[in-house]
């Protein structure tokens, strides 16, 4: 498996996990319970889920325990803040929160519903899209840690290759760590069908934004042409891609507005589009591209 940028604790856990919980989650319904040797409410409540999942044994339900102490990476992406904490997986996704089922009876009646509604032992096919090691990577890529990010995102793409989520971050993390050439590579072997999948498209778009990084002195000569002449637009333009491939989104985003601001028409709206691209790369979901889209909106209509 892909075990990059992860430290030899961190890939004992992920392995673990998926042995013990995303594999047999593909057909069947665990019951996942967070706990710790010295919580009482915890040491209560397993001879509860220990029976029910016994009885549920024969409709494809089993349990599976992670000690937060031994275990802190996989719980940390759960986002456990305390104990105990229960929740049914199924195909590799918390589909229910159980932590409030306390007695036989909750937990009864909270399976019963689940398995209504899900393929449990049925014939569905696996989505192996395991959500928490997703957020995990995108939050470990936005802290600036582009090698771990890159590692998590591998081991998702090589139990499904097909997931274009993990794929995208996959790429992305390499953009991100540098590895423009690998990640051309990469984007270049995927089938046709996938390339244009929105999560990939991003990826796209941030390699294309990368590449326009420049040395030092070259963005320091655009520096200079700028503060000698503010109504250069040209050199204005090409600071700001120099700044998205620099990491400076604020930097750019400042320059192309002032751009849009000045001539919205200037060049065929490069400006315009180069923010929006640059809005691609960041997330749409994102908070700050939220925030900019205002800004351009005021810009634009204010």
């Amino acid at each position: 498996m892909a075990t990059a940028g992860l430290t030899v604790e961190e890939q004992k856990s992920v392995e673990a996990f998926q042995q013990a919980v995303v594999a047999p989650s593909m057909d069947k319904l665990v019951i996942l319970d967070f706990w710790a040797e010295w919580c009482g409410p915890c040491k209560a409540l397993t001879p509860v889920l220990e029976k029910v999942a016994a009885q549920y044994a024969d409709r494809g339900v089993i349990l599976a325990k992670l000690n937060v102490d031994e275990d802190k990476f996989i719980a940390a992406q759960f986002q456990v803040q305390s104990i105990p904490t229960v929740y049914a997986i199924f195909q590799g996704k918390p589909v229910a929160d159980l932590t409030s089922a306390r007695t036989e009876s909750q937990l009864s009646a909270m399976l019963d519903q689940l398995l209504e509604k899900l393929p449990v032992g049925g014939d569905a096919a696996p989505q192996q899209d395991v959500a928490p090691l997703l957020a995990m990577g995108e939050g470990i890529l936005a802290e600036g840690d582009s090698e771990r990010a890159a590692g998590i995102f591998g081991q998702i793409a090589e139990m499904d290759p097909d997931n274009a989520l993990a794929v995208g971050g996959l790429i992305r993390a390499m953009i991100a760590a540098g590895h423009l050439d690998q990640a051309e590579t990469a984007l270049g072997s995927l089938p046709e069908e996938m390339r244009s999948d929105p999560a990939i498209e991003r990826a796209q778009t941030t390699l294309q934004l990368a590449k326009d990084k420049p040395d030092s002195a070259a963005l320091a000569e655009l520096e200079a042409a700028v503060a000698a002449d503010g109504k250069n637009h040209q050199a204005r333009f090409d600071l700001a891609s120099a700044l998205i491939a620099n990491g400076d989104h604020d930097g750019a985003a400042e320059h192309l507005l002032s751009i849009i601001a000045a001539d919205k028409d200037w060049n065929d709206g490069a400006a315009r589009q180069k923010l929006l691209s640059l809005f691609e790369m960041v997330g749409l979901e994102d908070e700050w591209v939220s925030a900019t889209r205002r800004k351009l909106s005021a810009v634009l209509f204010g």
